[in-house]
């Protein structure tokens, strides 16, 4: 019984530890750019896209695929960034512990 008592325990510290990274990753906002810069976006912890800027000089009616390209390129960039500190936090909750691929926790 008295490792079942401690392991309640560490179960208990670790849910407390996943509503942490979770509160954290809520509030957090990543950067991703593309063309030089020239299309950045924030996004927050959970994906949420909180900032597009576009340069003036990508405005051109006749090049708008080129646009759109950049526009992707850059939410993809800031969304390897937000899923790098989610992993980030993981590793800090389950102390360093790999789970198995494919198991996502709920963030």
């Amino acid at each position: 019984m008295k490792n079942l008592a401690g392991l309640m325990k560490q179960a208990s510290q670790m849910q407390a530890k996943m509503e942490a990274a979770k509160s954290n990753l809520a509030s957090l906002v990543v950067d991703g750019s593309a063309g030089a810069g020239l299309v950045t976006v924030k996004l927050t912890g959970k994906g949420e896209m909180r900032d597009l800027k576009i340069d003036p000089q990508l405005a051109d009616p006749t090049d708008i695929e080129t646009l759109q390209d950049l526009i992707v390129a850059a939410y993809t960039d800031a969304k390897a960034k937000a899923e790098a500190a989610s992993s980030e936090a993981m590793r800090d909750v389950t102390g360093g512990l790999d789970l198995p691929a494919g198991l996502k926790l709920p963030f």
